[in-house]
C-alpha cells in the first residue's frame, strides 16, 4: 500500500520546501504521532505545486503533519506562542526531529497560522500598542522640562506604535474573528514567503472563502509557496494546487471531483431534501 507521495525531477518554480525524508530509523516510535499508521509509514513526502492542500476526514492527521512540517522548516507562529513553546505542539516538534526538510531555495519567511490562533495574535498586538504607549507616556513624564527631549526620547517608541496601528489598526480587536483572520493574513503574507495554514476557511464565510482564494492566486504569482489543511471545497478548486488524501496509512494524489468533501457538498446542494430524510 503506497504510504507517501514521493516524485523526482526539479522542483518547479515557487517551491521552497521541497519535501520530507526520513531521517533514518525513528528515534522515538512509541510517541505520539508516531503511535498512529499514517506517520510510522512516512519516509518522504514530496511537494510539486506551489500551494498543497492536505484533505481528509477529522482526526486523519492533517493538522498534525501541517504542524510538523512548520515545526520542521523553522515557521513562525502567528498566533501567541512560539512553535518551540507552544504546548499544543509537541507532537509537531516531534515528527520534525525524525525528519530532513530539503529546500530548493530559501524563502523571504515562513509562517504558521490556526485559525485559533488569531485571538492569540491579537492580544499579543494590543499588548504591545500599549506597552509602547506607557513607555511614550513616562518618557515625557521623565522629559516634562523639554518638549524636545520628549520628542528625542519617545521618537523610536512612537514610531513603531504608528507602524503597528497602520498595519493592525488602532484596536486589533474591533473587527469580527473572520474579518480579523483575512486582515492578518493579507498583513502577513508576504511575496516569496512559505506559509503553512491549518483550516484558514473555519472562521470565514462563503464569500471570505472566495476572497481568501483570491488571495492565495495573488500570493502564489508572487513567488509564494503554501501547504494548507482545508476541509473547503472552494478552496480546494484552486487552479494547479495539488490536493493530497490523507486516509488511513496513505497520503496520496486526488483529483479534486473525486475529493469526498466535494461530492458530497455537490449532492446535497443539488438535492438537500433528499439528505434531510435520511438523518
Amino acid at each position: 500500500m503506497k504510504r507517501a507521495v514521493s516524485r523526482a525531477g526539479a522542483a518547479p518554480s515557487g517551491i521552497f520546501l521541497t519535501g520530507v525524508r526520513r531521517d533514518g530509523a525513528l528515534r522515538e516510535p512509541a510517541r505520539f504521532p508516531f503511535t498512529l499508521p499514517l506517520f510510522r509509514g512516512l519516509e518522504r513526502l514530496d511537494f510539486r505545486a506551489p500551494v498543497t492542500f492536505l484533505v481528509g476526514e477529522n482526526g486523519c492527521g492533517k493538522s498534525t503533519l501541517l504542524e510538523g512540517l512548520a515545526a520542521g522548516a523553522g515557521a513562525i507562529a502567528a498566533g501567541g506562542r512560539d512553535l518551540e513553546r507552544d504546548p499544543t505542539l509537541t507532537a509537531a516538534r516531534t515528527f520534525a526531529r525524525a525528519y530532513r526538510f530539503p529546500r530548493a531555495r530559501h524563502p523571504r519567511t515562513t509562517l504558521f497560522l490556526r485559525a485559533e490562533d488569531v485571538f492569540g495574535f491579537t492580544v499579543r498586538v494590543r499588548g504591545e500598542i500599549e506597552g509602547l504607549r506607557a513607555i511614550e507616556e513616562e518618557l515625557r513624564s521623565a522629559f516634562r522640562e523639554s518638549s524636545w527631549g520628549q520628542r528625542l526620547a519617545t521618537g523610536a517608541a512612537a514610531k513603531e506604535r504608528a507602524a503597528l496601528i497602520r498595519r493592525y489598526g488602532a484596536d486589533p480587536d474591533a473587527r469580527s474573528h473572520g474579518e480579523t483572520f483575512l486582515h492578518l493574513l493579507q498583513q502577513r503574507l508576504v511575496p516569496r514567503g512559505l506559509y503553512f495554514l491549518d483550516e484558514p476557511e473555519a472562521p470565514l464565510s462563503p464569500t471570505r472563502v472566495l476572497a481568501l482564494l483570491a488571495i492565495l492566486r495573488d500570493r502564489v504569482a508572487e513567488g509564494c509557496q503554501f501547504v494548507i489543511a482545508t476541509h473547503s471545497p472552494i478552496l480546494m478548486a484552486l487552479p494547479r494546487a495539488e490536493i493530497l488524501l490523507l486516509e488511513q496509512d496513505t497520503i496520496a494524489p486526488i483529483d479534486y471531483a473525486d475529493v469526498e468533501h466535494v461530492r458530497i457538498t455537490r449532492a446535497f446542494l443539488d438535492d438537500p431534501e433528499s439528505f434531510l430524510r435520511r438523518l
